[in-house]
């Protein structure tokens, strides 16, 4: 009788103790999940996004109008890369174009554009350097997203903010943009003669494919 009365007892002794054992798990389970939840949003938030430009399959084109046709012309991507907070909005990076690839297809009007106009010899470069960012890039549809930043072009800086739709498709992103150019507001030659009369500024259509890589910032950590 002793030995079944130990036996029962040690029965009910583990009968009792199983259930307080799941309980702490499950509250110490349950504490870690809630503190996962607090701490992903500004994980999250921390994040940069880098988006690289494709020079490959960067397109760069631009109109100017006159009184007889309107012409068109191209320029080329050099490099372009802009990382971003998705938090405050803060951006870096730089897209440089290379002003000296600016043609329209006919050589006498090419010259007179380098060497009268954009000073291509002098000033080599166009670059956008972005500042700030606003909104984000969905990872289903198109998203729209403005870009503020400054322009530079003829060794003037202006400011200049840009409308880019954005349609992303795993890490590649295709956008697109237009924006004028007051060239003769910016201190550029017009090219306008008695007989031949052209608009006094010029649009820039832009149409790209990125790349994005996400990284933590420092703050992620702690």
């Amino acid at each position: 009788m002793p030995r079944k009365f130990e036996a029962n007892r040690r029965s009910c002794n583990l009968k009792v103790k199983s259930p307080i054992h799941s309980g702490a798990t499950f509250r110490t389970g349950l504490f870690a999940l809630v503190a996962w939840l607090v701490l992903l949003p500004s994980v999250v938030a921390a994040q940069q996004i880098t988006v690289n430009l494709d020079p490959a399959q960067t397109k760069i084109e631009w109109t100017l109008g006159d009184v007889l046709h309107t012409v068109h012309g191209t320029f080329k991507l050099k490099s372009g890369s802009v990382t971003f907070d998705p938090k405050s909005g803060d951006a870096s990076g730089e897209i440089i174009v290379d002003a000296t690839s600016g043609e329209s297809g006919n050589h006498a009007r090419d010259q007179k554009m380098h060497k009268e106009i954009l000073e291509s010899k002098r000033y080599p470069e166009i670059t956008f350097s972005p500042k700030h960012v606003t909104g984000n890039v969905s990872d289903h549809g198109t998203s729209n997203i403005q870009v503020q930043g400054l322009f530079h072009i003829h060794g003037a800086g202006h400011d200049l903010t840009l409308s880019l739709p954005a349609a992303k498709s795993g890490d590649e992103v295709k956008m697109n943009t237009s924006f004028y150019v007051p060239y003769q507001d910016w201190g550029m030659k017009n090219p306008s003669t008695f007989l031949l009369k052209v608009e006094n500024k010029v649009k820039i259509s832009v149409s790209a494919v990125g790349h994005i890589t996400t990284a933590g910032t420092a703050s992620a950590s702690h």
